[in-house]
């Protein structure tokens, strides 16, 4: 090991919260027994035998000859219509879960908007309209049913036509949903299902604050149904904001709690660590993380690789006083620092319990370390994501590390640059379709005098749109995270949304 470089120590010290910040864990403390408390009284599991004739008609007009284990247990809570928050990964039947019951539920008759199920991106909206279409085509009644997809980038009129004349069933984006709300072309006043998927997702989109301008357009007697893979902060808060004594189903791990870490590695050639650190940041979007690194020499290359990036980003090293780390701590604290680097011994001793990500950029030399590291994160019941880059060489070691301690470590693909930009677009678009929406008139009116413009630089300079756009996407990021890091200072409750539930059996 180099002169400059740290030696590990195993001993770490235990860290005295201060009483606003005990106060704030006390409550999410409070908040997760709160949403666990829902599991007391669990329903028979669905079977091909117990369900509605509709139901199985619908799931056999998908092509499915069975049900996939979060569809037996999620399907009789929402035939029930019992409010829910369901922890499950994508590609484990979910998008079924929901749609199923609801041709037992809606009435084909009545021309309105009934239920409204919203995602991330236009692409998983396309997804679940198509499992609709194919469901029902079961029986004449469920054929009657029928669809709107409500997202932005396309043209008005045929979302309009469909919210018009009744389509039972939205399927959308936060954003242009909203959008139709704001201009009085969809009434949601007789809607009885709202169905969040891939809540997570939605809010590392950042939907959060069209996701809370909804909740006034809402009827107050509605079943709503939460799907989200992992259950970090935020999704804790919408669940207050929307559900009402929920029930709460995890399939995550077989069973029935909130979990508290996830653990990724990807494979990567050393010499392009740092640019694909980057692209997870993209991906991941967290907003606020520690990643550690083997050695001292490492953290203030990475902290200058990072701010050139355009990312805030502080160093932790053991060249820096206690004061001066806690200063760097108090600007993650604050929304101001996004990122810390620091080595193992640099971090012992402070408290960042509360960041929602780790990235390891080296396997940790002392598998021990492995689970220090990932402790960092998943406190006080919060979900956590450990994500490690591995070398072709010391991918073993990991995995060793890994079985070791008992830690479920999943491999995923790298993701590529194109990847990244499809992320990073739906985001924007997010971000300006917001932006847009809240124009008066006037300023509308004076923004379309620069449309020639840009399609002019489009066509001819396309780096100069690029340059603002992501100005635009860097300085956003800021704002969103210091926003949500004032919030998670609040240390008073938010208030419940005491909602109403239409015909719901207690």
């Amino acid at each position: 090991m180099n002169a400059n470089d740290e030696t590990p120590s195993s001993s770490y010290t235990k860290v005295i919260d201060l009483t606003r910040r005990a106060q704030r864990e006390q409550h999410s403390e409070r908040q997760i027994q709160e949403i666990q408390e829902g599991v007391v009284e669990r329903l028979p599991d669905a079977s091909l035998e117990n369900l509605p004739v509709k139901v199985k008609a619908a799931l056999s007009a998908a092509g499915w000859d069975s049900l996939m284990p979060v569809q037996e247990q999620v399907i009789p809570y929402i035939l029930e219509s019992a409010d829910l928050i369901v922890q499950s990964r994508t590609g484990s039947g979910k998008t079924g879960a929901f749609l199923l019951p609801l041709f037992e539920l809606l009435d084909s008759s009545r021309r309105v908007t009934q239920a409204l199920v919203m995602t991330p991106t236009r692409e998983l909206a396309k997804q679940i309209n198509h499992v609709f279409e194919h469901m029902k085509q079961a029986t004449r009644e469920t054929g009657a049913l029928e669809s709107v997809l409500v997202y932005g980038g396309v043209e008005y009129g045929p979302q309009i036509k469909g919210l018009t004349e009744g389509a039972q069933v939205a399927i959308g984006t936060p954003g242009r949903i909203l959008d139709h709300l704001s201009r009085g072309n969809a009434d949601l006043r007789q809607l009885e299902y709202v169905i969040f998927d891939e809540a997570d997702e939605m809010l590392s989109m950042g939907f959060y604050p069209d996701m809370q301008e909804l909740r006034r357009y809402l009827p107050a007697e509605r079943c709503t149904l939460m799907f989200s893979a992992t259950i970090p902060p935020r999704v804790r808060s919408l669940s207050r904001d929307f559900l009402t004594e929920p029930r709460f189903i995890s399939l995550s791990a077989g069973k029935e709690s909130v979990e508290t870490m996830e653990y990724r590695y990807y494979v990567t050639d050393p010499m392009e660590k740092d640019r694909v650190l980057v692209r997870l940041f993209e991906m991941e979007n967290p907003e606020s993380a520690i990643v550690f690194v083997n050695r001292k020499r490492d953290v203030e290359y990475l902290t200058t690789f990072l701010r050139n990036y355009g990312y805030s980003a502080d160093a932790i090293s053991g060249d820096l006083s206690q004061k001066a780390r806690e200063a760097a701590l108090a600007r993650t604290h604050s929304g101001e620092t996004r990122f810390l680097v620091a080595t193992d011994v640099a971090a012992r001793g402070i408290d960042i319990s509360d960041l929602s990500h780790v990235f390891m950029y080296d396997v940790p030399q002392d598998p021990e370390y492995l689970i220090h590291r990932s402790g960092r994160t998943a406190r006080a019941g919060k979900m956590g994501v450990a994500v490690v880059l591995a070398t072709v060489e010391d991918e073993t070691d990991l995995i060793r590390s890994a079985m070791r301690y008992g830690v479920p470590v999943e491999k995923r693909p790298l993701p590529t640059p194109e990847d990244v930009s499809v992320r990073v677009a739906e985001r924007l678009t997010v971000v300006l379709e917001n932006r847009l929406r809240e124009r008066t008139n006037m300023e509308r009116e004076r923004v379309r005098q620069f449309v020639p413009l840009v399609q002019e630089l489009a066509r001819e300079e396309p780096e100069l749109l690029a340059m603002f756009v992501s100005d635009i996407h860097m300085n956003r990021g800021q704002t969103v995270r210091r926003e949500a890091k004032e919030d998670e200072q609040s240390t008073g409750e938010k208030p419940r949304n005491h909602t109403r539930h239409r015909g719901k059996k207690r």
